[in-house]
């Protein structure tokens, strides 16, 4: 019997993976090339895009420790969650955070010429998702090596992390104070 955890079925998700951010890059390459009137519409939703992607996998990566944390090193629930980890890190967090800084900072050169403290902010804590996300995948590997030492409490605690940045960074995008 087949498993999702078997070699096979990673490296077809990594390859499906790899066609669509291909696909993506011909589609943004093209956009530029056609150059159409909206295009800044089409740019801030490819960004919209990666962002609501990039957030997914921030949001439940520390989830997945949560539940990696109880399973016995070696067993074959720690085995699937350290494959669910590698997956989630290199098949959708990894290439949906480029593109997201890709075409945020498309946006913030294009629309606004990196001006205005409200973008530096957001920017500012943009960085400091993307530590987070650092600090994950590193996690990623440690786990990986049956190397944990922190508590399912200590990632429930992490998971805030990234959504307490969510919140700051869409209430500057909206609202734009110091404006």
């Amino acid at each position: 019997m087949e498993r999702q955890t078997d070699i096979r079925h990673g490296s077809y998700a990594r390859r499906r993976a790899f066609i669509a951010i291909f696909f993506f890059a011909v589609l943004a390459v093209g956009l530029f090339v056609w150059n159409p009137d909206n295009l800044y519409l089409w740019i801030k939703a490819f960004h919209v895009i990666a962002v609501i992607s990039w957030m997914a996998g921030l949001f439940y990566m520390p989830r997945l420790f949560i539940y990696h944390t109880d399973a016995e090193p070696g067993s074959v629930q720690s085995e699937t969650f350290k494959v669910m980890e590698r997956r989630l890190l290199t098949v959708i967090m990894n290439p949906a955070m480029m593109l997201t800084w890709i075409f945020g900072l498309y946006l913030a050169w294009s629309v606004y010429d990196f001006q205005g403290i409200w973008l530096q902010a957001k920017m500012g804590l943009v960085v400091l998702l993307t530590g987070v996300h650092i600090f994950f995948s590193r996690a990623v590997k440690a786990f990986a090596r049956d190397e944990n030492r922190r508590s399912a409490r200590y990632w429930r605690f992490m998971n805030e992390a990234p959504t307490v940045l969510m919140i700051a960074i869409v209430i500057l995008v909206i609202v734009k104070p110091f404006a």
